[in-house]
């Protein structure tokens, strides 16, 4: 991982922690553009797959492919999905099935964990 990284975002990446609900600039960016990984740079989403689910935290109902590795985690009594760049192993949130289609999935990401890239026009 990289050094540019804040306590709060290490925290998040390498202790699992969580970021408050609605801290996060990026629940409102409604820009084209890219996600990608605050420690890595690797592309994680596309902005058409970004959605307002309402829960606090930037949600994508899709990632690109193969740039996560998820694991179960019961860290509130109850099984969670979590994910992790494949790239850098940062943590960034955890994995939902009630997202709107076409795959029913919510990636509530940490919003520190994310770099957005608008797309040049």
């Amino acid at each position: 991982m990289v050094k540019h990284l804040t306590p709060e975002q290490k925290n998040i990446l390498l202790k699992e922690g969580t970021e408050s609900p609605n801290s996060s600039p990026l629940n409102y960016e409604k820009r084209e553009g890219e996600y990608l990984c605050v420690s890595c740079g690797a592309k994680l989403f596309e902005s058409k797959k970004k959605y307002e689910s309402g829960s606090g935290w930037p949600s994508f109902f899709e990632s690109l492919p193969g740039v996560f590795e998820e694991k179960v985690d019961h860290l509130l009594g109850y099984a969670r999905t979590e994910y992790h760049c494949k790239k850098c192993g940062g943590h960034h949130g955890h994995i939902f099935d009630d997202g709107p289609k076409p795959t029913g999935k919510r990636y509530c990401n940490n919003g520190l964990c994310l770099v957005f890239v608008p797309k040049n026009k």
